[in-house]
């Protein structure tokens, strides 16, 4: 039968925000994205409740976890049970994880059967419409709806499957990070390793550079596949840069702060997603040593997962948000009003679904961190892949500028390193850089005030980057280079 695009339509959870959010200053919030992370807090904690049950009751405790768990617990404090050793899986996320396009066949007008990607890939597809999720497929259609790019098949198979044995083993060390939400401490979805080429290159990572506020200690040194694969990703990333440009930019001139250098990888992270309940929330990279406008290459291997992406909308552009507000005679209270607005407002535009099979790159443009967000999904569930069984390997292959190397970015008034955040929510602000203390999201630590503007040139540097060179900063090898 007739397969219609409303078979690859499904709802999307609403973001939260804090009602605080409204009154701070033009600096983005660095709590922003937190309802998937609250939700999965609460699952964990109430794993018999219903998520969109869960979201009612955050929504009506003003997006407060503790209030929430408070409440529970209260109500009744032997009907829910905290799950401490395994993660409670979700249980109103989206369903199956699909197949590709390609093997899902159709009647075409002329009677015959035709793969769907391939009559799709002739229709203009609609835009994401509000709480609604637009599966892609094709590449044309990824680069035509998203800032990304994808290439299929991206390794001979061979090399794939080698590579993909590789960081299998290479797991066994991986770990979770954690990272702390209001006064609780959260441990990652997912496993990770940050890979750099040399053993000064690892001092420096978990002494100088900090992630979320604090210093890893999971950094590896870049694996012989690895570093042998990052040629042909540095390649095929540099091609599909100067194509964009070309073509989708305006006037076929790069972005402003957008690097003119060519992209060198020379650090990555490596993530490993074990089986479908692991996962990683809306989010955007950070900055803090990419600079504005970066280019991220992710390879996958093993298990496909959906990769999903969404708009940032600024409070001022959804009318939705704002008729909620303006609404005088409801008995509603002003914060709960006011919730119910960023609700809204979150809600306001769809999401996209991108299917990410083993052995593909996916290029995350210049574009993509300060206007989109992006996300692994939980899965009900998914296809075992015949080398890696559940798991799904993620190579994120990033170009840390020399110009951003943390002995020149500013520290705090607390001594910590600051992290680097672009402006996302309001209008006049908008596109604008901050440099912003981090260290109340780090456990065991205290944040202060800090809050400082970023200067840049047309080139991406900091106000402080011909200095930097002068003095001959440390820098990151490439991978190839290093081999």
């Amino acid at each position: 039968m007739d397969l219609k695009m409303d078979a690859f339509i499904s709802r999307k959870r609403p973001r939260l925000s804090n009602p605080s959010e409204e009154a701070n200053h033009d600096s983005p919030d660095p709590r922003e994205d937190s309802t998937d992370t609250k939700l999965a807090i609460l699952l964990s904690l109430f794993p018999t409740m219903k998520q969109d049950e869960l979201l009612d009751i955050l929504v009506s405790c003003e997006g407060s976890v503790e209030n929430v768990a408070g409440l529970l617990s209260v109500k009744d404090s032997t009907a829910y049970t905290p799950v401490s050793k395994k993660r409670a899986a979700v249980t109103s996320t989206p369903g199956m994880q699909t197949s590709l396009s390609s093997h899902v066949f159709t009647t075409a007008e002329d009677g015959s059967m035709k793969p769907l990607h391939e009559r799709m890939s002739k229709k203009k597809l609609p835009l994401p419409q509000k709480g609604k999720t637009l599966h892609l497929y094709s590449p044309e259609d990824i680069a035509t709806y998203t800032p990304c790019t994808i290439i299929h098949n991206f390794l001979p198979a061979q090399d794939a499957n080698t590579l993909l044995l590789e960081l299998l083993d290479e797991s066994k060390h991986f770990s979770r990070y954690d990272f702390q939400v209001f006064s609780r401490t959260v441990q990652s979805p997912h496993t990770h390793a940050v890979y750099v080429s040399t053993p000064e290159e690892h001092r420096q990572q978990t002494s100088e550079y900090t992630y979320g506020g604090t210093y890893r200690s999971n950094v590896r040194q870049a694996t012989p596949h690895l570093r042998s694969v990052s040629r042909q990703v540095q390649k095929i990333v540099n091609d599909e840069i100067n194509k964009r440009i070309r073509d989708v930019y305006p006037d076929g001139k790069k972005l402003q702060y957008q690097s003119p250098k060519e992209w060198r990888p020379n650090a990555a992270f490596v993530n490993c997603y074990d089986g479908p309940t692991e996962s990683v929330g809306y989010h955007s990279d950070e900055l803090t040593y990419l600079g504005p406008h970066p280019v991220i290459g992710s390879l996958s291997l093993g298990v496909a997962r959906e990769f999903r992406v969404r708009r940032i909308v600024p409070r001022d552009d959804d009318e939705t948000a704002k008729d909620h507000d303006t609404n005088k005679s409801s008995p509603v209270s002003h914060s709960a009003r006011n919730q119910t607005a960023s609700a809204a407002r979150a809600d306001a535009q769809g999401q996209i679904s991108i299917h990410l099979p083993h052995n593909s790159l996916l290029i995350m443009h210049a574009e993509m961190q300060e206007e989109w967000k992006h996300s692994i999904t939980p899965a009900q569930t998914i296809s075992p892949h015949p080398i890696s069984g559940n798991r799904r390997i993620n190579i994120t292959y990033r170009w840390y500028r020399d110009t951003l190397h943390p002995r020149f970015t500013p520290r705090c008034k607390c001594g910590e390193h600051t992290i680097l955040r672009c402006a996302q929510r309001k209008h006049e602000t908008r596109g604008r850089y901050t440099w912003m203390c981090y260290a109340g999201f780090a456990p065991g630590k205290e944040g202060c005030s800090f809050f400082q503007w970023a200067e840049f040139d047309n080139d991406g540097d900091p106000e402080w980057g011909k200095k930097a060179i002068q003095d001959k900063a440390p820098t990151l090898a490439n991978f190839s280079a290093s081999q």
